[in-house]
């Protein structure tokens, strides 16, 4: 297949891993459509407000935990990307372990207490921090030829 060649053949590794991001962010945003039902809070409302809805502080959790991983996507998508072309098994290993502390972040700020979401969540800022390493090393190998 035309292209595929210049990718390891662990690099499909990667793509699962971004796959299965994907899914989560998806079930992230149907929990937050849940949270829409369940503490009345109708569309086109991003936040609501704590003056007009007494769950305010409950649904802002849920919705504030999803646009966080919306926020942080573009960045872990390109350094899974670039970084798992020189580095597929690291790379993957590092996103699993991203997602996963992902899925806690957000189970953790839909609590409705925001402290919550560090308790395992924290963790997936080191996983970004092994994925930038991965993808500065991958920049130093196409410099050095």
């Amino acid at each position: 297949m035309a292209g595929v060649e210049m990718f390891p053949g662990e690099y499909g590794y990667v793509v699962f891993v971004l796959v299965a991001y994907c899914f989560l962010n998806f079930w992230m945003g149907f929990q937050v459509g849940s949270a829409r039902k369940k503490y009345k809070v109708p569309y086109p409302t991003l936040y609501a407000i704590e003056s007009e809805n007494k769950d305010a502080k409950l649904f802002n959790c849920v919705q504030r935990g999803h646009q966080n991983s919306l926020e942080m996507m573009p960045v872990f998508f390109l350094l899974m990307v670039l970084g798992g072309i020189r580095h597929p098994c690291v790379c993957a290993a590092l996103g699993s372990l991203f997602l996963v502390t992902r899925y806690f972040y957000f189970t953790g700020y839909a609590t409705g207490d925001p402290k919550n979401r560090l308790n395992i969540g924290k963790y997936g800022f080191l996983a970004l921090l092994g994925l930038i390493g991965c993808t500065i090393s991958f920049g130093i190998s196409l410099l050095r030829g």
